[in-house]
């Protein structure tokens, strides 16, 4: 199954320009285009890279639904605070705008999860954890007892990811401490291969993501997928107080002149093979 419903693109952005380059001029870590694809690799400073796991629950109806996002906040997201996981980041799919494709009904009802670990101790550990904490045992009982043939959700599918080097701690939008309003648009970008996956990243490092910023794009997160079944591919999340603000941000990174100049760049050329988006609305007790 795909990751993401398709047919739900935000601009009309074609899939080469996507895959171009976007490297500042000024940017510290920038290296010309014949070295960049043999580029070493760089000692790692500051923050270490985090780990991303990305969860979403398929689900039939609308009480399937209530339970999961009833387990994920009674159960789930206290238990992972309890073990220092504090960024736990709880979804429901933002519904099309007027004139759209409606979603499919499994996508419609689907709730996602985000959670940043700091190690891949962490991650290893959580099954663990969870199971001796009697307080989540207790809270999960009502997930837990339903029957065998009348399951709470289709599948959990999956994905693990490796923060880049260029943002390696999650930065949450001003919104999320406000309580206020916000809109967040996953994106996942496949490459054919794992050396093209390689090069797009370094494109992200090198400067992509500094000019989303420069933009306001404001980034959750860039993860280098690493379990999954896009692989290999790379996943990343903007923010946005609302659908009207994301969509100028879009066009300021379209009109960026460093854009403009480094679209065209070979080394960049061919590095995505496939995009595919959603757009998140964060729950009530959503901790990102």
């Amino acid at each position: 199954m795909s990751m993401i419903q398709p047919g739900r693109g935000l601009l009309s952005v074609s899939l080469a320009a996507m895959a171009a380059a976007l490297v500042l001029a000024c940017a510290p870590a920038t290296v010309s285009e014949e070295d960049a694809a043999e580029e070493p690799a760089v000692e790692q400073s500051g923050p270490a890279r985090e780990y991303y796991e990305i969860r979403r629950y398929s689900l039939d109806d609308e009480g399937s639904r209530d339970t999961v996002l009833a387990y994920l906040e009674n159960a789930l997201v206290p238990a992972l605070n309890r073990a220092g996981l504090d960024r736990v980041g709880v979804f429901g799919v933002e519904p099309p705008a007027e004139g759209e494709d409606p979603l499919e009904p499994v996508d419609a009802l689907s709730v996602w999860a985000i959670i940043a670990f700091p190690g891949i101790e962490d991650f290893v550990g959580m099954k663990a954890t969870l199971e001796a904490d009697a307080a989540y045992l207790e809270a999960a009982a009502p997930m837990y007892a339903t029957p065998t043939r009348e399951p709470i959700y289709e599948r959990v599918e999956s994905w693990f990811l490796h923060a880049f080097k260029g943002m390696p701690v999650m930065e949450l939008p001003p919104q999320t401490a406000a309580g206020e309003d916000r809109i967040f648009e996953l994106r996942l970008y496949e490459s054919h291969n794992e050396d093209t996956a390689r090069r797009k990243v370094h494109m992200f490092d090198n400067g992509e993501i500094d000019i989303m910023r420069d933009v306001d794009m404001a980034p959750l997160l860039y993860g280098e997928l690493l379990i999954g079944a896009n692989v290999p591919a790379l996943v990343y999340i903007l923010s946005a107080p609302d659908m009207e603000s994301h969509r100028e941000h879009w066009q300021a990174f379209s009109d960026h002149p460093e854009w403009k100049r480094m679209r065209v760049m070979e080394m960049y050329k061919g590095t995505v093979s496939g995009i595919e988006n959603v757009f998140l609305r964060p729950t009530a007790f959503s901790q990102i």
